[in-house]
């Protein structure tokens, strides 16, 4: 079985394979265009987004700069907004649903390390999938651990650090994040950043 093949099926491999760094560059240099681009129309974001992401559903906003792995192991519903500075290390597949927006400076890991010191000196590593739900609303600077499912219609505050599964219309805060009460005030004291 090929390192790819490996990362892909979630078990140990290293990232130093040829095909793995050929899969890297060019994410690199779609960044590098993505990224240094004069502001496109919605259309031509669209197109560029689907040359470099998994899946782009229609009305998909990314705001450059975005950082990534691979870049195909990200699908997005329709709809989904991402602000200034996301990283999404997408060594493992990640999910955003419909309507979902998400804050600047979120990042999204799916990259994982073995605890054992023997195996992390191997420079192995593995991949969790992360799996957004439609209309969640994630704060400016999250942090989103490997492994990690959202619930539909969550919020995760600014600032937090997501290390366990979140469920549907709940809202968590803090570092690591717990769950608020539901009966929660709506309006500006709500616990995220605007988008």
């Amino acid at each position: 079985m090929s390192e790819k093949a490996k990362m892909l099926a979630g078990e140990l491999y290293t990232a130093d394979d040829p095909e793995l760094i050929a899969d890297a560059a060019g994410a690199v240099a779609w960044m590098a265009g993505y990224n240094g681009m004069p502001p496109p129309t919605p259309e031509g974001q669209l197109a560029l987004l689907t040359e470099g992401l998994g899946s782009v559903g229609r009305g998909a906003t990314v705001r450059p700069p975005f950082y990534c792995d691979y870049g195909y192991n990200i699908h997005l519903a329709e709809n989904v907004f991402l602000n200034f500075g996301c990283i999404l290390l997408d060594v493992a597949r990640i999910e955003i649903g419909a309507g979902t927006q998400i804050g600047p400076g979120v990042q999204i890991l799916t990259a994982d390390h073995p605890r054992d010191a023997v195996l992390r000196a191997r420079r192995l590593e593995f991949g969790r999938p992360i799996r957004i739900g439609a209309n969640v609303w994630i704060g400016g600077g999250a942090l989103i651990l490997p492994g990690v499912t959202i619930g539909d219609d969550a919020v995760v505050g600014a600032g937090s650090v997501i290390t366990r599964n979140v469920a549907s219309g709940q809202t968590v805060v803090g570092s690591p994040a717990r769950a608020l009460p539901r009966s929660m005030p709506d309006g500006p004291a709500n616990p995220g950043t605007r988008r």
